[in-house]
């Protein structure tokens, strides 16, 4: 499946698209409607990577 067939499929709009491209935020709802049409789990489609802080 590629971008465009999900963002059809999932029901998600092209500034959604364009943000997830660019590791913006999105919803936890967007994040949903994706696992639903992929059926997976969020864990499968999200890392959690911490940043650094500069002091």
């Amino acid at each position: 499946m590629n971008r465009t067939e999900l963002k059809d499929a999932a029901g998600i709009g092209t500034t959604t698209l364009s943000k997830l491209g660019k590791d913006q935020y999105v919803s936890m709802e967007v994040l949903v409607k994706i696992c639903d049409t992929l059926d997976c789990n969020i864990g499968d489609i999200v890392d959690y990577i911490k940043e650094e802080k500069s002091d």
